[in-house]
Order: structure tokens, then C-alpha cells, then sequence
């Protein structure tokens, strides 16, 4: 297996492109519980991730039908970073004050988590942030309604090494 970093520009602006609009590549899930992970998902596809097709508990992407319930669903999203040792990206919890650019925060209340966002820049210490459902680019954290929030470093990715 080899460990690579992501492209966070390339993250960046493929967020740019799309928090406005929506990748005719992949299925607007605005109306299926909300499309915020599906787009994280796809600015760390753009930056260079690998997909994990494990069944069930892989992260990938090839239709509506035929996807991981980590590319869309925020809590399996968690899951998935926080406890990936294969191909894909992978990361780990860190504290709002440790997020830089390329991170992901998922916003929450009563114990259940329902946002995810990508990091995007830090304006005077202040996460920026781009989105699907309720689309935004650059957004400042702190515009926010929320009663917890959870960080992800993205540490990188992994793919099969080839001989």
C-alpha cells in the first residue's frame, strides 16, 4: 500500500467550480437527505483519492445505485476516515483550533451529526468553508448554526502499490 498526499488545491478548486452548481458526473442528492458529504466526497476525489470499493463499507462512487454509504452519508463518511487502513482517504479527529485547508467539519446537535463541510481557507483564525446543501464557498464557520461540531484532518490517501 502507498501513502500519497492529496491535491488540496485541486480540492479547492473543484469546490470552487462546483458549490454553486452541481458535477453532472454524479447524482444531486439534495432531495435525498441532503447532498453536503457527496460533494466532500468529490473535492477529495478531484484532489487525488482513491476509491475503496469494499462493499459496504468501502468509499467510492459509480451511480445512484452503486455507491458507498461513506461517499454520501455523513456519519458512515466519519467512520470511514477516522478508521480507514486501505485504499482511500483517510484521517483523523482533530480540534477545531488544529483545522487547516482541506480539512472536513461536520456540524451536529444532540449527539447526531447532519452537515459536512470542506475546508477551504482560514480567514483570522476562523475556518472557511464550502458546501452543498445550502451552497457555499469561502463561508465563514462562524455563520453557522450548530450545537457541536466534529473535525477530520485529512491526512492523505492510499492506494495498492503497483510492482
Amino acid at each position: 500500500m502507498t501513502e500519497y498526499a492529496l491535491d488540496i488545491k485541486a480540492e479547492i478548486d473543484y469546490a470552487r467550480r462546483w458549490a454553486f452548481s452541481f458535477s453532472p458526473d454524479y447524482y444531486n442528492f439534495e432531495y435525498l437527505g441532503g447532498d453536503c458529504t457527496n460533494f466532500v466526497s468529490q473535492c477529495l476525489f478531484a484532489g487525488g483519492a482513491v476509491m475503496n470499493y469494499t462493499k459496504d463499507v468501502g468509499w467510492y462512487y459509480l451511480s445512484l445505485n452503486d455507491r458507498a454509504a461513506a461517499w454520501t452519508g455523513v456519519e458512515f463518511f466519519y467512520r470511514f476516515m477516522v478508521n480507514n487502513l486501505s485504499a482511500g482517504p483517510y484521517g483523523m479527529a482533530v480540534s477545531l483550533c488544529e483545522v487547516r485547508t482541506g480539512d472536513v467539519i461536520q456540524l451536529g446537535r444532540g449527539g447526531s451529526f447532519y452537515h459536512s463541510l470542506l475546508v477551504t481557507g482560514l480567514k483570522e483564525g476562523t475556518p472557511l468553508v464550502a458546501a452543498h446543501t445550502s451552497a457555499a464557498f469561502d463561508r465563514p464557520l462562524d455563520t453557522y448554526h450548530y450545537e457541536e461540531l466534529r473535525c477530520i484532518r485529512i491526512l492523505g490517501a492510499r492506494k495498492v502499490s503497483s510492482v
